[in-house]
């Protein structure tokens, strides 16, 4: 089912549960609203054109919102009269959603879909009935004993090394042992 209405001077076709944005109309936000402008009401093979309007014809929606639209930017421009006006503008806009549709014999509303909830059980999973035993930490090097390695380049250089020293010495060294977990060297 559908109708076609008039608001704000102009025409919008509309149908149950469809949002729609009008001009301004002077009302709260989730109030309902009544358009009593119906010029087309259809229904599948039924359909009712008003002469101008449909007799005992209205749509009802709710106000969903209340706003103002994107900013239009307006220049006026004369040449070679050093004339240049800049002006922008908002309209104010209502969204509203169409709730229902009447006309003599014709009547079809929306009402609005339950959301779908399952009863979901939580059963215990067997990684949490399990019980895990922690691997054994590696020790990592202190600091100081990384600085008790090469004591002698850091003294001539002040605590950082030269590309040299960076080249001859690599970054880390690893020394895998039977089965061991294998200890990193670091600068």
């Amino acid at each position: 089912m559908y109708a076609v209405i008039q608001t704000g001077g102009k025409q919008y076709k509309v149908a149950p549960g469809h949002t729609l944005r009008i001009d301004k109309i002077l009302t709260e936000v989730g109030a309902n609203v009544d358009f009593n402008n119906v010029l087309m009401v259809g229904n599948g093979e039924d359909i009712r054109i008003g002469t101008p309007i449909v007799d005992n014809g209205k749509v009802t929606a709710t106000v969903l919102e209340q706003g103002r639209g994107k900013k239009i930017k307006i220049i006026k421009f004369k040449r070679r009269k050093h004339h240049l006006k800049r002006m922008g503008h908002r309209q104010h806009y209502t969204d509203v959603k169409i709730t229902g549709i009447m006309a003599d014999g014709i009547e079809a509303t929306w009402t609005m879909p339950e959301p779908k909830t399952e009863n979901v059980e939580a059963a215990p999973s067997d990684t949490e009935t399990q019980n895990v035993e922690l691997a054994p930490v590696a020790e990592t090097p202190s600091t100081e004993a990384s600085a008790t390695s090469n004591p002698t380049s850091e003294a001539q250089s002040g605590g950082e090394t030269t590309p040299q020293e960076a080249a001859q010495t690599p970054e880390t060294e690893t020394a895998p042992q039977d089965g061991k977990v294998a200890e990193e060297k670091t600068r």
